[in-house]
């Protein structure tokens, strides 16, 4: 049927129907757009297509378990991934170059000190990781502040400015000190200029930039215009080997160990064999000692009662012996003690007496004040009493000493003064 041929009314109709369809093509063709759009969005904010990424490269003794598009990680976390992995060629003295990128902020972790990449094991196959560490000293592998040559006239004029620094380091002209370090203000231009250095790399730290600007030379000392497509700036490896090899060397070890397993378990054998022996042995040793065994019961059950031991070690008469003994040391102990007694109480008595005799004649001296004087006088007219006896013609004889020789003849008595003379 033609569209003329329709009523009016079935031809509006059809016109309605028509322009719903059409919107909803138009709706849907949108929200399928604003999806894809937000799908592509959101992968790429995911992967970070939108932010900074900073090369890197490594060398590594092998490329297994490595792949492009693996993630590099760094404090446990993904912040990066392998961009590139190529084989060296054959003189080089090294293997794979593998070159990864670490996207912001986690590049600024890497500094030129410190910072390393590790080739660790993922897996129970031969998959491997790249893990990038923290560095703790130096620079800043990548700077995004604007670099610039200038002369020492044109440094001096930028020494006002706290802004600009240097984008190197500046060594004394022995090349042993280092008078200036990176980054640092333009503050000992007078020192730098004595050593001869004509111009130096400044930083001016007051713009930031969203892209790289310099890469740190570690031959040069100094910071690098970096542009794109230049070579990254390296990082040492350290590298360990697959979980596989690391498992043949675990197996060669193994086989290496079996005979000596071998001959540990037929060792172990013979022992189990010499022990079925022992303790065949044992339990003829045990039937010959059971009357032993049974006699030592007997003796113990004699022993179960108070002063059993005593009575099986002293036999009954040298106990009554001891027993006798014993009594006549108790009595004559007993009978010292009463002498002992006795003869302190005579002690004391005595003691007594002389302290009585000894406070009798102080008090006689207490008395009697010129007694000492007294003994004394008495005492000299005794010696002069018998030296008189002496030189009496009738007792001369009895005090005559014996003469063993002849005495010399006795020298004239002197005076001091006719000594002094002679």
């Amino acid at each position: 049927m033609a569209l003329q041929d329709l009523t009016p009314q079935l031809r509006t109709r059809l016109s309605r129907m028509e322009r719903a369809v059409g919107w909803f093509v138009v709706l849907a063709v949108v929200l399928l757009a604003v999806g894809f759009i937000y799908y592509v969005y959101d992968t790429a904010e995911r992967k970070g297509w939108f932010k900074t990424k900073a090369p890197y490269f490594t060398f590594t003794e092998r490329a297994t378990g490595l792949k492009v598009g693996d993630p590099v990680q760094l404090m446990g976390f993904n912040v990066g991934e392998i961009t590139r992995i190529e084989g060296q060629k054959p003189y080089d003295q090294y293997n794979v170059y593998v070159e990864f990128s670490i996207q912001a902020p986690y590049y600024g972790y890497l500094w030129t000190s410190g910072s390393r990449v590790k080739v660790n094991a993922a897996g129970l196959l031969d998959q491997r990781v790249l893990e990038v560490t923290k560095g703790t000293s130096g620079y800043p592998t990548y700077i995004f502040y604007p670099l610039r040559e200038v002369s020492m006239a044109e440094a001096r004029g930028l020494a006002a400015s706290p802004a600009w620094k240097l984008g190197q380091e500046v060594a004394d002209a022995t090349l042993t000190n280092l008078l200036a370090r990176a980054l640092t203000p333009l503050t000992n231009l007078a020192a730098i200029a004595a050593s001869g250095c004509t111009n130096l790399v400044v930083v001016d730290t007051s713009q930031e930039r969203k892209f790289m600007t310099g890469i740190w030379n570690d031959k040069q000392g100094a910071y690098e215009p970096y542009v794109r497509g230049r070579t990254p700036y390296w990082l040492v490896s350290d590298e360990s080997p697959p979980v596989t090899e690391r498992l043949e060397e675990l197996v060669g070890q193994i086989e290496l160990a079996l005979p000596n397993i071998l001959g540990l378990t037929n060792q172990l054998a013979r022992i189990l064999s010499n022990s079925t022996e022992l303790t065949s042995n044992l339990n003829v040793v045990a039937l010959t000692a059971r009357p032993a065994v049974s006699n030592l019961a007997a003796a113990t059950a004699e022993l179960n009662r108070p002063g059993a031991l005593g009575e099986w070690l002293l036999p009954t008469n040298l106990n009554r012996q001891l027993e006798t003994t014993l009594g006549s040391a108790n009595a004559t102990l007993a009978t010292a003690n009463t002498n002992l007694a006795v003869l302190a109480e005579n002690l004391n008595r005595s003691l007594e007496n002389l302290a009585d005799i000894t406070s009798n004649l102080n008090n006689q001296v207490a008395a009697n004040t010129n007694l000492v004087r007294a003994v004394s006088d008495t005492i000299i007219h005794a010696d002069q009493f018998i030296q008189g006896l002496k030189h009496h013609w009738l007792l001369r004889s009895a005090f005559k000493n014996e003469k063993t020789g002849p005495s010399p003849p006795a020298s004239p008595l002197l005076s001091p003064k006719q000594s002094g003379q002679e």
